[in-house]
């Protein structure tokens, strides 16, 4: 592969070029190689697997300190298999984590929006039933306001 340009490497990696100077610039890249004659940044192919890793890290929503770990980690080879098992676990743990509070406020919408479809229709059944749901999906939506609010009584 031959160097490409700024241009190049931000289609393929899918990165904006201020992105990838930033990443120059805060030490997770380079320093990237320039052209004698017009100073414009050539990327090499290592520069290349390493943007295609960090648009990978950056797309699951890992930070620049723990993409930096990453990296560090992956240029260590042989010696920091247990240490990258353990940066991804973790980071899988937060996503879970945010994937939960997504549920449960999704769950607060369904049975608001239910509870709002059984009074336009006059359904005192159905709207006793989202009522009755209610406290159970707030709960699961904001445990720690929940917990707040009965201790206070």
């Amino acid at each position: 592969m031959a160097f490409l340009t700024i241009q190049d490497v931000s289609r393929r990696c899918g990165m904006t070029e201020p992105t990838l100077r930033y990443y120059e610039e805060v030490g997770l890249i380079g320093p990237i190689t320039r052209d004698e004659r017009s100073g414009h940044r050539r990327y090499g192919p290592d520069d290349v697997d390493a943007l295609e890793v960090l648009a990978c890290l950056r797309t699951v929503g890992l930070g620049i300190e723990e993409m930096r770990v990453y990296l560090a980690n992956r240029a260590r080879t042989g010696s920091a298999e247990a240490e990258q098992r353990d940066l991804l676990l973790r980071h899988a743990e937060r996503i879970e984590a945010e994937i939960a509070a997504q549920q449960a406020r999704l769950g607060y919408l369904r049975v608001k929006a239910a509870l709002w479809d059984a009074r336009d229709r006059g359904d005192i059944n159905a709207e006793a039933e989202a009522s009755e749901r209610l406290p159970g999906v707030i709960t699961r939506m904001m445990p720690d306001v929940v917990a707040q609010m009965r201790a206070a009584r």
